[in-house]
């Protein structure tokens, strides 16, 4: 198998045999454009189930493809916590970024959580 196919596989296992939740640390960046819609699809599919995921990514289009809400972080510290339909992906970045300063309404004080 590519190095791609490979991937996709390693994906695709995690996600059948997966219990609780499923953590995937960039799932597409070493994967073509085919491959990388196949584990997007997976990844609809496994939260259509229910599983609760969690997706490291910094491709942005897919994050906001997939996701309920993005955890932004920066300089090491999560900075704010956005839901994708609220936002734009020029919104996120900025605030990831440092340019622009997420809405006091969004911010996240030092060891918050949103439920």
């Amino acid at each position: 198998l590519s190095g791609g196919q490979r991937q996709g596989v390693a994906v695709a296992r995690a996600a059948a045999f997966a219990t609780k939740f499923v953590i995937m640390d960039e799932p597409t960046a070493a994967l073509g454009v085919k491959e990388s819609r196949r584990v997007l699809e997976l990844i609809l599919d496994v939260k259509a189930r229910g599983m609760p995921i969690v997706l490291i990514s910094h491709n942005m289009p897919h994050v906001f493809e997939v996701a309920d809400r993005i955890h932004i972080h920066r300089l090491s510290r999560r900075h704010a916590v956005i839901r994708p339909k609220d936002f734009s992906m020029s919104d996120a970045v900025a605030i990831m970024t440092g340019a622009m300063e997420p809405p006091a309404e969004i911010a996240l004080p030092e060891g918050a959580v949103l439920n």
